[in-house]
This record gives structure tokens, sequence and C-alpha cells, in this order.
């Protein structure tokens, strides 16, 4: 067998040229890069705070996780929840002598009733009109009014109308007087027991006008007197009084 030289079969191939570059050397040249424009919308990473930045209160871009204007909650937030308040309390009873009230202006949102009330067990009572004449001298006429006051609890305000018998009631003169003001003022509505009357204080601020709540006179009645409403004679507090129980 003949052996061919390896330098004879080199000779038949081609060698490739390889260029030169400027400064003497032979290299290859790499193609060039392409860069994407960054995209506005993403931040770059050395924008975002890492999270020992966020931690870390040493940081130089350290976020204060527990700064107290970051977790206040904004007035309206509940709004963005959709949420409405539901009322589902409301208090038969006279103003607070501190509290600043108003009543609401409209005649439909006040009722002439008879009511009785239980003094010791500071209870009042809503009396159907077909009994209220079979319980003279425990059943009184009552002016219901519909209140609210600055912190916006709505409640009912049982005004003792005049004595019927023509006698002069101070206390109950003064009280329809206060409420009729109330209509169009913030008032403090303040027992004087010297005087044998109310007294009013008008508010100087300038306080915005009540929020009634969207819910008509006859619900606020079944809410005040779902449980104090009585229309025959063997409810427990007429036993009560009778000393049955």
């Amino acid at each position: 067998m003949k052996t061919i030289a390896s330098s004879n079969f080199n000779q038949g191939l081609a060698t490739p040229e390889v260029p030169h570059h400027p400064d003497g050397t032979n290299r290859t040249e790499e193609p060039p890069r392409v860069v994407s424009p960054p995209d506005s919308k993403t931040p770059e990473r050395s924008q975002l705070p890492s999270r020992t930045e966020a931690t870390d209160p040493l940081a130089p871009n350290a976020i204060d996780l527990f700064d107290p204007t970051r977790l206040r909650l904004t007035q309206n937030f509940a709004d963005g929840l959709g949420v409405k308040k539901a009322l589902i309390t409301v208090p038969v009873r006279k103003p607070d002598r501190q509290w600043f009230i108003r009543v609401h202006p409209d005649p439909a949102f006040r009722l002439e009733v008879a009511m009785l009330e239980l003094k010791e067990d500071r209870e009042i009572y809503l009396v159907d009109p077909s009994i209220a004449c079979e319980l003279p001298g425990e059943v009184s006429a009552r002016l219901l009014l519909t209140a609210v006051n600055r912190q916006g609890v709505i409640f009912l305000w049982p005004a003792r109308l005049p004595n019927p018998n023509g006698r002069r009631d101070e206390w109950s003169r003064s009280a329809l007087e206060a409420a009729e003001i109330a209509t169009r003022h913030w008032v403090r509505v303040v027992p004087n027991m010297s005087l044998g009357a109310y007294e009013l204080f008008e508010a100087t601020g300038n306080f915005p006008e009540p929020e009634w709540p969207d819910l008509k006179f006859t619900q606020l009645l079944e809410i005040a007197f779902r449980d104090r409403f009585i229309r025959a004679l063997d409810h427990p507090a007429i036993k009560k009084l009778k000393g049955e129980l």
C-alpha cells in the first residue's frame, strides 16, 4: 500500500485567509449586538427598591412600611368598596345635654303618639291607640321627632305634648320650641332644673347640614319599636304595672 504524504494532501485544500486587524493581530470581527429600546412601562431594575431597601430603615431609599400617612384610610374608603351603612338601631330618647342636634324639618317625620314610660326600667313603649284609653294615668301623649346628632346618630325624640287640662308646662313648651329651632340650626337642648325648663344653645361654628337616612318614617318606627310596641293589655309591661309579674 502506498502512503500519501500529508503535505501533498494539504496542498490540495484551500486555506481560508484570516483578515488582519488594524492592530496587527488576527481577530475575527463579532457581529454587532442588537439592543432593544427600554420599555417605558417597565422601570429599570435599578429604579425598583430592593427587598433590603424596603425593609432596612438604614438603606438610602428605604420605605417606611408603617408610615401612618401610607396606612391612613381616606374618608371615602367605604365608597370605593361599595359599602352602605345599614341602620339597625334607632334609640328613643331625649337629646343628651352635650349633643348638638338637628330635627328633621319634614312634617312627615314626626308623629303624635301615645307612649308608656317605665322609669325604673328606663324603657319606653309605643302604645296602640285602641288600648291607650284603658291605661289612664300611665300613658302620655308625645310628639315623636326624628333627630340626629353631630356624630350621625339617628334617634327619635319623644317630646312631651302640653297637658290637655290646660295647665302650663314649661318643660314641654320649651322642648317644642327648641325642636322647632333645631329644624334650621344646630342646637344644644339643656335642662335647667332651677328654671324649670330647657335652655337652648345655638352652635357658632359653620357645621354642615345633617345627612338623613334614605328611609321612610314608617321604617324608622319599625326599627325603634320592634320589641317595644304594646298592642294588647296582656303585654308584659302592662302586667308589670298591674303587679301580675
